[in-house]
């Protein structure tokens, strides 16, 4: 008898049961797309932590920022050796040379500072690294004027540097071309970048490498250049062996560098003495990971320690971008779609309820009680609230998978690379930013499902709430008087 009466009257007022179900519906679905897109961002700042800073590494400790002018850090310096090129009987110069340059907005930390870190209590494991860049200037310089030096507008060419890409010293055309390096410890590659890597061709670095000049290249800087095993690579004018392939775990991200060596190597070639830019630490346990933060922070004062949540929330480009629209405005879209779906599930039940004044009021005369009049409305609603449900999960479903069918490309970049005090010039900039593109994906979980059906149980039982309250305050007599 319920049922059947519940059918016949949702039978016959399809249009209300249609509108009510339609609003839940595109609800419930935006809640689901908006869930699936804040998890795959989560997971790709996940991702581009990995590929940057490796599986297991709880915190890294860097140099201070330094600014500007500040400890000699007035800008990148590039001096060509005074045999470094070969002059043609015209009297132009050929010149083609490679520096390793560290990054000259972020101070270096002493190697010792790797052992002290690892002496911290709580700390499992701690490896150093030392990121450089090589840029190699390539292109010919023309014969200098007679008069020892003015480029014949009263310029000096030896203040005018290269521009990036091409550009000239004073007529001459010079091609820039950089790639990132990165020194690793190798005889120890638990915990730090390569940890999130996987060897695909060749070898890995070993401690057996220590001193020798060999390095192992990203998969797709290899690809792109033409490298291979058993090739050699110029890296600071040093013919450096490639021993090695490898490729970031991630099928989606690229690893931290493009080039890796030993960090004695690195050392040596950069002239930059014996200094890491970067100790990678990985906790003993995720529970230790403040107080280990804390303590490393009272060993080494004038470092920067970061976890990495601190990490990701540094995480710039389009992948910041993705993150802070999903979360400011689908949330609260989300919230304000579903209030509205609720409030106008509402009205309707209460509008309905109002234009069946005569039909419960026979049904009180005849017997029906008020807990029976509002389990039958409440029941209606409750059957509109799971239609809506279930269209809204197919159309959030739907959108899911369309999402994952075009998977859009966002980027990530270390923002205090990408923006450093006072901002790095020219084309440095660039090569001071580790850029890693990632394929943005939306995973469905059980949760959202189960919460999707939920909401759109509750909407439904919300509006047979004021409905049947509506209902049971109807009076049998009044009722069939008002409409007598």
């Amino acid at each position: 008898m319920y049922w059947t009466y519940l059918r016949r009257e949702l039978a016959g007022r399809k249009k209300q049961t249609i509108i009510v179900a339609a609003g839940l519906a595109i609800a419930i679905a935006l809640v689901i797309v908006v869930n699936a897109l804040s998890t795959g961002v989560r997971d790709a700042q996940a991702e581009a932590l990995e590929s940057v800073y490796g599986v297991g590494t709880d915190l890294t400790v860097t140099g201070a920022q330094v600014e500007p002018g500040e400890g000699g850090a007035g800008g990148p310096r590039f001096e060509f050796d005074e045999d470094g090129g070969t002059t043609s009987d015209d009297g132009t110069t050929s010149l083609s040379q490679s520096r390793l340059l560290a990054d000259f907005l972020r101070g270096d930390l002493d190697a010792s500072t790797v052992d002290t870190v690892a002496g911290v209590e709580g700390v499992a494991a701690a490896s150093g690294a030392l990121a450089l860049t090589n840029t190699t200037f390539s292109g010919e310089l023309p014969q200098p004027p007679a008069d020892g030096g003015a480029d014949g507008n009263g310029g000096d060419i030896t203040q005018q540097p290269p521009q990036e890409g091409q550009g000239g010293f004073a007529g001459g055309a010079f091609d820039v071309d950089a790639f990132s390096v990165l020194g690793i410890d190798p005889s120890n590659t638990e915990v730090g970048p390569l940890s999130a890597a996987e060897v695909v061709d060749g070898r890995a670095l070993g401690a057996g490498d220590e001193g020798q000049n060999v390095a192992v290249l990203d998969e797709a800087y290899a690809t792109s250049n033409d490298l291979s095993v058993g090739g050699t690579i110029d890296v600071g004018g040093t013919t450096v062996e490639i021993v090695g392939i490898i490729a970031s775990t991630s099928s989606s991200a690229d690893t931290a560098a493009n080039v890796y060596l030993p960090l004695d190597v690195a050392q040596s070639i950069s002239g930059v003495g014996d200094v890491v830019s970067t100790v990678y630490v990985q906790a003993s346990s995720a529970d230790d990971i403040p107080a280990v933060q804390s303590a490393i922070a009272q060993e080494l004062p004038e470092a920067t320690v970061s976890s990495q949540s601190e990490l990701a929330s540094t995480v710039s480009g389009s992948l910041s971008s993705a993150t802070s629209l999903i979360t400011n405005v689908g949330t609260w879209l989300s919230i304000l779609v579903l209030a509205v779906a609720v409030v106008l599930a509402v009205l309707f039940t209460i509008s309905g309820v109002s234009r069946r004044t005569r039909e419960f009021g026979t049904l009180k005369a005849i017997g029906w009680s008020n807990g029976r009049v509002v389990r039958q409305v409440a029941g209606e609603s409750v059957v509109q609230g799971i239609v809506g449900g279930a269209a809204g999960l197919v159309i959030g479903l739907a959108g899911i998978w369309a999402i994952n069918l075009i998977s859009p490309t966002v980027s990530s970049a270390p923002a205090a690379e990408q923006n450093g005090p006072g901002g790095v010039p020219g084309f440095m900039r660039d090569l001071t930013t580790i850029s890693t593109d990632i394929v943005l994906s939306a995973p469905v979980t059980i949760w959202v499902v189960v919460a999707a059906v939920g909401l759109a149980v509750a909407g439904g039982l919300i509006a047979g709430a004021f409905g049947g309250w509506r209902a049971a305050r109807l009076s049998p007599a009044e009722a069939l008087r008002s409409v007598g």
